[in-house]
């Protein structure tokens, strides 16, 4: 029988954190992967995979120009959550993409066009985001692009006609909403997990842990929905935002208790340290799904191999692409340099994994610059609603990247607006965190809550 626990519940002091904790399995879908501890995998992916290289190629110049566009000037305005005083506060993810568009203007542009970007703060409430798109429809953007935002007004750029594509949906509306968003963010990265517990581990009953805080309950239920979906009984464990040790043990032996076949647990940063050690202390060897979060390099070099047995979901392995470079070429100057406290560093130092949410700002503008090139290559004049179009119906699609294709649609009516359905797992073994089964992509719908 299902049931859930709490273990204590204090309130949380993170807030960001608590609604990073919805979005965590979407932070990591480029090409870059985990540059978890010890040496990485590089076999090549098999059949059930497409493989990096299956990809449109992506040049510095997406539509055949080696320096700046010569087209018109598009207007694109942009959204993002800003600024709230509890702690919805996403900047990086706006300047980031500022960033992209810098050197989109340098090199080729939006499908051959300039773009100049009109930037909107939303403060995490409805009233913020209904003013912002008010504001950006009145200057007359033909493209709006929405960083995080919770409360996007719909029904004013329906009536404008401008079309909306975003990179995450957050709330329930965003699922069937008239826009496209580039992932599925947390029901997709729910489902898989549900997914990879009945196909790769065959598991009747599954033991939960998570923090008593919004976004974990949020994803909790997502779990558990999908685990219903599947015919998996489960029982959810809740701690504390921040545990002690023994406070983590007492949760893992807990959600241990019934010896069910399989844990997940979704406990992130300090907590993925704290429940990958109490796992070990408390003896327990049967598999555990978590969030690639806690394949993090900080994590992993913390706790080596008590991290056998741990997977990963949404997690890759580190790869050199050419996506790679590019990336870390474009955000590099609006990194903080930790020894000066200046503003920059090395292309070559930025960790593409410790990105966070503001690398969906870039993989957000790099995605559509290489669809945009794709599509005016074969014809088709660059413009807002073209782009919005072309995105919509045309299939061999990839998020920037070229790992995760995209296939807007192939859940509607109820996910609707939902263009990524698949990706990758990676776990800790051998010393290294590793590809699952050959970089075999899991299909999240046949179990989308």
């Amino acid at each position: 029988m299902k049931r859930s626990m709490s273990l204590g519940t204090p309130r949380s002091r993170r807030h960001s954190r608590a609604f990073a904790a919805i979005v965590v399995g979407s932070l990591f879908f480029v090409a870059c992967g985990s540059d978890g501890g010890g040496s990485t995998e590089t076999a090549a992916p098999s059949t059930d995979a497409p493989a990096v290289t299956d990809a449109p190629a992506v040049t510095d110049a997406p539509s055949g120009e080696d320096g700046p566009p010569t087209g018109p000037e598009m207007l694109v305005g942009m959204v993002n959550t800003e600024g709230n005083p509890n702690g919805l506060d996403f900047p990086d993810i706006r300047r980031f993409a500022e960033a992209a568009f810098e050197y989109m203007n340098a090199h080729g542009g939006f499908g051959g066009r300039p773009v100049k970007l009109e930037t909107c703060v939303a403060g995490g409430t409805p009233e913020t985001s209904q003013a912002c798109a008010q504001e950006l429809v009145g200057k007359g953007v033909e493209l709006i692009l929405l960083g995080l935002d919770l409360f996007p007004d719909f029904a004013t750029y329906d009536a404008a006609g401008v079309p909306v594509i975003g990179v995450l949906p957050i709330l329930p509306p965003d699922n069937t909403a008239n826009a496209l968003f580039l992932t599925g963010g947390n029901a997709t990265t729910t489902a898989v997990m549900a997914v990879i517990a009945q196909e790769r581990y065959q598991a009747k009953t599954v033991g939960i842990i998570h923090a008593d805080n919004a976004g974990a309950n949020s994803t909790a239920a997502g779990v558990e929905a999908a685990l219903d979906k599947a015919g998996i009984t489960w029982k959810a464990v809740k701690g504390g935002d921040n545990e002690t040790d023994a406070g983590y043990l007492g949760l893992m032996q807990a959600a241990n208790a019934d010896d069910p076949d399989i844990l997940i647990s979704l406990y992130a940063d300090a907590g993925c340290i704290g429940t990958i050690r109490g796992y070990a202390t408390a003896g327990i060897t049967k598999p555990v799904l978590t969030t690639s979060i806690c394949s993090d390099s900080d994590v992993i070099s913390q706790v080596g191999d008590d991290a056998n047995g741990w997977v990963f979901v949404g997690g890759q392995i580190e790869r050199d692409t050419p996506q790679k470079a590019l990336l870390q070429s474009i955000v590099a100057p609006y990194i903080p340099n930790e020894e000066t406290g200046e503003m920059g560093v090395e292309p070559a130092d930025v960790k593409t994994t410790a990105l966070g949410l503001g690398g969906l700002g870039t993989v957000l503008v790099l995605t559509l610059r290489d669809i945009a090139a794709q599509m005016v290559a074969e014809g088709t004049e660059m413009s807002g609603s073209n782009l919005y179009d072309y995105l919509k119906v045309t299939k061999g699609l990839f998020l920037f990247g070229g790992i995760t294709p995209l296939n807007c649609g192939a859940a509607a009516p109820a996910y609707a607006s939902f263009c990524s359905f698949v990706f990758e797992a990676t776990e800790y073994k051998d010393g290294a965190v590793v590809s699952v089964e050959n970089a075999k992509l899991w299909d999240s719908t046949p179990l989308l809550p």
